[in-house]
């Protein structure tokens, strides 16, 4: 008797527990070819008990999907209460269909890693576990299928979804060696634009500390505007955000972020298709230490609405601000005369996503077919508040340059080309687009500014931007290639439509230009542009990442993974995408060094910032010294610099950035019991200079 009341007991426990899963079917429809986004409907109703929580709630989703290219495919589930999880993104390349696929949170084999026809059980892109967020089960529910490319055929037999007693359960983070963002939506839903209203606090306990979600908001404790990002990337399943401070009003507010000089634009960039987490975080630096404005940023972490969302970027968004682009502001009034002619922010880019409107350039790229143009756009001021005297005065300075560059006395120093730009500034954004083959550089996210002629008046080549595709993270048009030339891309595909200007071309025609192009080059590699230089950097990052990447790829486990457009081999370490990317810098500037243009003299050798006005000295003292250096240096503006020691062997061997303010400046660098003895070179960059002076370190 004792034993049939332990089977009888085991037996009503079965059917107790069986009895909670409850599956709800639905049929499908025609899936249009490169056509929008179908919602097909799977209406759930009597769901016992009605929440879906930790203890109860999604466990599965199963599809059949016919389909004659499943790699255009992008699948994802839409809950009732908006939550969207993404649970194929154009994977599977040309293979045919899903069939009788499943996908639960616990399979042992990601979607990313399968192969079409996809049968079978396998975890999904993003979490599961974020529809469990104790919302009613109840309501209707979408399957969300669009198909992005073209000549496809397919069709959604049908999606059903369990719900049982083992839900799906969202990665959980405490604390983090990072800073954590932490951002509460209150139940609204963000999307690309409008900007929606939510509340954001920043824990940030310094250097060498954790931050634990229970700890009090220090660095920002407020509200936000924010919007999803990207064009591409927007496709992603972790996303990038673009926001502002605001107050409760939505009104912008003005904000210093993790020791940012204070604004109320800007971005939380995701680098999912970045394995290493730090393409477009090293390129921004390298722009700085070569004395430019570039985007500062931080590492931090997401947390949104309860949901850890892996490492993310804060950074600042590119805008006019005397601590971003400094250019004069321009007043709708300023129509005539020197204020007519500053400043001006233009970019070269897609179209899509924030287009504020611009104008055709009256000349070809070299590989056009006749439908392809360049095309520049107003980024600021914007085309809802831009003059019709100050679009046509930006047009003509543009135009006028393209035409001097076409000229056959192009490179004549009084009439040409030089007249109009800034060449220091070109040579660093070749450089850098081409040290690190981007895909993208010299014909999208590229960006240009110009102050008032008071100021300089010369076209401006940057800040830098978008270089997650840059650094050997491509497979189309030979960007993952360590040869060739970035600016040739219309060369390799001949068919995008964004193209390359002839700007570059025609330029290292010009022997002055090409003789430039070699010194600077020169005078990088022995500096930031060093193999060692680089490799420490991208080891010291990596190590300064290592607990952060871990949970980053438990949240998204993609290594190993292809993600658009990732380059073979895939790496199946974070350890291993630093080696591949460090493997490909090595081969990248032998080919650099055997193939850069032109002869370095003496007598070319051209600095950033000589042909920016110039009001500065420096003066280290004292000197020789025992490694504490004092500096007072004058500036004739507010900006940031970078200060860099070289050895006597060429090496940079210290670097750090510092604020001046307009008028003289003291500051200090201590290499006490760093370096040997022997005679070093300090120099000073910024945006309008370039000083140095020799100095000797003798030991204690």
């Amino acid at each position: 008797m004792r034993n049939f009341h332990r089977v009888l007991l085991l037996i009503l426990t079965l059917v107790g527990t069986t009895a909670f899963a409850q599956t709800f079917t639905a049929g499908g429809g025609s899936i249009p070819d490169a056509g929008p986004e179908v919602a097909f409907p799977i209406n759930v109703a009597g769901l016992s008990p009605t929440t879906l929580t930790s203890a109860f709630g999604l466990e599965t989703v199963c599809i059949n999907i016919t389909h004659t290219y499943v790699g255009d495919l992008t699948i994802r589930l839409k809950a009732p209460d908006g939550t969207i999880t993404d649970l194929a993104l154009n994977i599977g390349g040309g293979g045919h269909n899903y069939t009788n696929t499943c996908f639960n949170q616990g399979a042992a084999t990601n979607i990313g890693t399968g192969s079409a026809p996809f049968t079978g059980s396998y975890s999904p892109m993003s979490s599961l576990g974020d529809i469990n967020n104790g919302q009613p089960g109840d309501g209707t529910w979408y399957l969300l299928v669009q198909d992005v490319g073209a000549a496809d055929t397919g069709s959604l037999v049908d999606v059903s979804l369990t719900f049982g007693p083992h839900p799906a359960v969202p990665y959980h983070v405490d604390s983090s060696d990072l800073p954590l963002v932490i951002i509460n939506t209150h139940g609204s839903i963000i999307v690309d634009e409008p900007k929606v209203l939510v509340q954001m606090g920043i824990i940030d306990n310094g250097p060498g500390s954790m931050n634990h979600i229970s700890d009090s908001f220090n660095n920002y404790n407020g509200w936000a505007g924010i919007e999803y990002r990207g064009s591409s990337s927007a496709t992603f399943p972790q996303k990038s955000y673009g926001f502002e401070t605001w107050d409760s009003a939505t009104n912008t507010v003005d904000a210093s972020l993790l020791g940012m000089p204070s604004e109320h634009d800007w971005i939380l960039y995701a680098p999912y298709d970045d394995k290493t987490l730090m393409r477009n975080v090293m390129t921004y630096k390298l722009a700085r230490e070569m004395g430019h404005y570039a985007t500062r940023t931080r590492y931090c972490e997401l947390i949104l609405d309860g949901h850890y969302q892996g490492v993310y970027v804060l950074m600042e968004k590119i805008k006019r601000d005397g601590n971003r682009v400094d250019i004069k502001k321009l007043h709708t009034d300023d129509t005539a005369g020197d204020a007519l002619t500053g400043g001006y922010i233009i970019k070269i880019d897609k179209t899509t996503g924030s287009f504020s409107g611009g104008w055709t350039s009256a000349y070809l790229p070299d590989t056009s077919n006749g439908t392809q143009t360049i095309f520049f756009q107003y980024e600021y001021p914007k085309a809802a508040d831009i003059q019709p005297q100050q679009m046509n005065y930006i047009h003509a300075f543009v135009d006028s340059f393209e035409k001097a560059l076409d000229s056959v006395s192009y490179h004549d120093t009084n009439y040409g080309y030089r007249h109009y730009i800034d060449i220091p500034s070109f040579l660093d954004y070749f450089i850098i687009n081409e040290v690190s083959r981007n895909i993208d550089g010299l014909r999208l996210s590229t960006f240009m500014y110009k102050n008032r002629n008071s100021e300089g008046g010369k076209l401006i080549a940057g800040p830098e931007w978008d270089f997650n595709l840059a650094w050997w993270n491509v497979n189309y048009c030979d960007g993952s290639a360590d040869t060739g030339w970035s600016y040739n891309f219309g060369h390799v595909c001949t068919d995008d439509y964004y193209q390359v200007p002839f700007w570059w071309r025609k330029m290292l025609q010009d022997t002055t230009f090409a003789n430039q192009l070699k010194c600077r080059w020169s005078e990088l590699r022995t500096s930031i542009l060093s193999n060692d230089y680089l490799f420490h950097y991208i080891d010291s990052s990596g190590h300064f990442l290592d607990s952060a990447q871990a949970r980053h790829f438990t949240r998204w486990p993609i290594l190993g993974v292809y993600t658009w457009p990732n380059p073979s081999p895939l790496a199946t370490s974070y350890d291993g995408e630093l080696t591949n990317m460090k493997n490909w810098i090595a081969a990248r500037m032998l080919w650099l060094d055997a193939n850069m243009p032109g002869t370095c003299y003496p007598d070319t050798t051209l600095s950033v910032g000589t042909e920016m006005a110039v009001n500065s000295d420096l003066h280290i003292y004292p000197n020789p010294s025992h490694g504490l250096l004092n500096m007072d240096i004058g500036t004739s503006a507010d900006e940031q610099v970078n200060i860099s020691v070289y050895s006597p062997d060429g090496r940079v061997v210290y670097t750090a950035e510092r604020d001046l303010k307009h008028g003289a400046n003291h500051l200090q660098a201590d290499l006490r019991g760093r370096f040997s003895t022997g005679v070093y070179l300090v120099k000073v960059r910024g945006k309008s200079m370039s000083v140095s002076q020799q100095i000797v370190l003798v030991a204690d």
